[in-house]
């Protein structure tokens, strides 16, 4: 147990703590180590030896920032009578293996269809104008066209709420 622990300990170190029993296990074994998954398991346990989860969630939503809001003309009704009437905006954000992408897109609420996208590695305000500036030049919209969004400072931007008004 102590020769095994003292691999343990190395592994568990060079992991920044965050291989769990199973990934411990897997290690040993492709290190040529000839130890049970349940023995790994009891070894970390009585060693205090607990796995940290990485932080997969990211906040993307400021509204506590000092620029205007616009009122909510849409109040929960996300239909549309035609295209390009009511358009709705938003970012979401995917982890890879190379770190978060974050995803902006501009959705037509009468076809359900992304009229513009724009994808980044930083959540910036100029991402949500990209994807603006792509929905507007795909579908070049009528005036009085209701475009909704949450209250996210890239959304209250002064570039964004420029290209709104143009």
């Amino acid at each position: 147990d102590m020769v095994y622990l003292a691999h343990i300990r190395t592994a568990f170190a060079l992991s920044n703590g965050t291989y769990g029993s199973p990934w411990m296990h897997r290690d040993l074994v492709d290190e040529g180590h000839e130890i049970g998954r349940h023995r790994t398991a009891r070894l970390m346990r009585e060693n205090q030896l607990i796995a940290r989860q990485k932080r997969r969630f990211k906040r993307t939503t400021d509204s506590e920032h000092a620029w205007p809001v616009a009122p909510n003309l849409v109040a929960q009704d996300f239909t549309a009578d035609g295209p390009d009437r009511k358009w709705g905006a938003d970012i979401s954000y995917i982890w890879t293996a190379e770190g978060w992408l974050y995803l902006a897109i501009v959705l037509d609420l009468f076809s359900r269809r992304v009229v513009g996208w724009a994808t980044s590695d930083r959540l910036k305000r100029d991402l949500a104008v990209e994807a603006l500036r792509r929905a507007l030049v795909a579908r070049n919209p009528a005036t009085g066209l209701v475009h909704h969004s949450d209250r996210g400072s890239q959304y209250c931007s002064v570039d964004y709420q420029a290209l709104l008004r143009k």
